[in-house]
């Protein structure tokens, strides 16, 4: 299934039905209307040399169009962060994925204070030199039955891009994921039976576009069902956005642990009545923001494990089967295998190991990177780079990333579980994050870096009841915040460079 295709029908099967409520622009956009403007964008993006398309442009209106258009006009969107960084971004982006063209938008470079690019061409001129003989070309076409519509837009494989995203870069340079329509569409059939997602859905889309959970969670989900998406330019607007989704009813919420911690402090007793779903996802959720939300709401947050590379669902929670603390169970079509890192067979029930996984929703690989490509497959099977375990009911536990387990002494300590603990004697609105600096004696020493200034010793006094000696930080650094990427997850890192530089200061003094 082409996914731009199944927008044309649904749009047909809902014309008149609410698709986007732009909550930035005050935009409210039928399907109808939907379709219209994706076919304008689609004969104005035809224009342009290449095979890609950049795409930098805030959760709206203009961007669900500009997505819709380019997969209608032949080219693949590929979406570029702005949240920081973009002008590096964009030149990253043309150089890796060989295109010029790059849509986006005056307010957006004005406001995150980005020079205008080579190749930029901005939506606000695209709509202001519109025709009149445009916009009725358009809107004949989308009078047309849908058979012979679908011949007016681009068709071809399954198997072709859909979008490229880059990886978030938070452990090295950012990878560029092609995503097919074969992909995507896999992970919509397995996810919407679990939510019994439908067409009476109002969805939230205030994750951005060029995150994988954005893609599928606020824009193909939603489309695919005939749902209606408000969608929302700041997702760091917490007071706003607990007010949006009261206002608009928003039934389906999706976003990551450290948004969620801001809508719980923003949030009012009835914000979340109208809430039948909320999904978290990208970073794990501690035990305490899903025993706040309860408390403070009555509404169980379902946590979800994926990666971009996988479309993103892996493994979900949801109202008839949720074990808080895991990630729930593998969704249909995919099979994940722990396997053992040092014999390389499958683990046991119980037995952490590396965290495999295969399905249609598995990437098509790296764009112009065979290597890592190759080094992203393990015996076809795409490994995630995280270790996990299976618990007797087909739970999916994670331990953390391979990449935040460390050798000290000998020993593999992870540094996610050190988190854990430490977490459980910080003071409410302590945050850390637990990063290995390299150390000359041990070949890594274990450092915390928190929020707030602490009584270190009394700190590692308790933790020292759950831990052995070795696993313990050698020493507490703190930061007036913790770097993040645009989706709320900590920057590791930032946060091993900036604590690096400072104990290297301090060593120099």
């Amino acid at each position: 299934m082409l996914l731009h295709h199944a927008f044309v029908k649904t749009a047909k099967r809902l014309s008149k039905k609410l698709a986007i409520i732009d909550r930035t622009t005050g935009r409210r956009v039928s399907y109808h209307r939907a379709l219209i403007g994706s076919l304008i964008l689609a004969e104005k993006f035809k224009s342009y040399d290449g095979y890609f398309i950049g795409i930098m442009v805030p959760s709206s209106a203009g961007c669900v169009l500009s997505i819709l258009g380019a997969l209608m006009s032949g080219k693949t969107p590929v979406m570029i962060n702005y949240s920081t960084g973009a002008a590096n971004n964009c030149l990253f982006a043309q150089k890796k994925c060989n295109f010029n063209t790059i849509i986006t938008s005056k307010a957006l470079l004005q406001k995150i204070n980005c020079p205008v690019l080579s190749g930029m061409v901005f939506l606000e001129d695209i709509m202001e030199n519109l025709t009149l003989l445009d916009k009725l070309f358009a809107a004949i076409k989308a009078s047309l039955p849908l058979a012979l519509l679908t011949k007016f837009i681009h068709s071809g494989s399954e198997d072709n891009n859909v979008v490229v995203l880059f990886t978030t870069g938070s452990e090295k340079e950012p990878k560029a994921v092609q995503l097919s329509h074969k992909n995507i569409h896999a992970n919509l059939e397995s996810l919407i039976p679990v939510y019994e997602l439908n067409e009476k859905e109002t969805f939230l889309a205030n994750l951005p576009y060029f995150h994988v959970f954005g893609q599928t969670g606020c824009l193909w989900a939603p489309l695919y069902v005939g749902a209606t998406i408000v969608t929302y330019a700041n997702p760091l607007d917490f007071a706003t956005i607990c007010q949006i989704i009261r206002e608009e009813r928003c039934t389906f919420v999706g976003g990551t642990p450290s948004f969620f911690a801001g809508y719980l402090q923003k949030s009012q007793p009835d914000d979340f009545q109208s809430v039948r779903i909320f999904l978290v996802g990208a970073d794990r959720c501690p035990d305490y923001l899903r025993k706040q939300f309860l408390a403070q709401h009555q509404k169980v947050l379902f946590e979800a494990y994926g990666a971009t590379e996988t479309s993103p669902g892996i493994a979900v929670n949801g109202p008839n089967s949720n074990r808080p603390g895991s990630v729930g169970k593998p969704i249909s079509g995919v099979t994940v295998r722990i396997e053992n890192l040092q014999t390389g067979e499958e683990c046991r029930n119980g037995e952490t190991g590396r965290i495999l996984v295969k399905g249609d929703n598995v990437m098509r690989g790296y764009l112009n990177d065979p290597e890592q490509t190759s080094r992203a497959f393990h015996n076809g099977w795409y490994d995630t780079g995280d270790m996990g375990w299976l618990d007797p009911d087909g739970y999916l536990w994670i331990a953390g990333r391979l990449k935040r387990f460390v050798k000290v002494g000998g020993e593999m300590i992870s540094l996610v579980n050190v988190e854990d603990v430490l977490l459980k004697f910080l003071p409410d609105g302590i945050t850390c994050c637990v990063v290995e600096i390299p150390d000359e004696f041990r070949g890594a020493q274990i450092v915390a870096a928190v929020t707030q200034k602490l009584d270190d010793q009394q700190i590692l006094k308790r933790m020292s009841e759950h831990l052995p000696k070795i696993g313990l930080p050698r020493r507490f650094v703190v930061l007036d915040e913790l770097p993040k990427t645009a989706t709320g997850k900590i920057d590791f890192r930032g946060v091993g460079q900036i604590v690096t530089d400072l104990l290297a200061k301090k060593k120099a003094v």
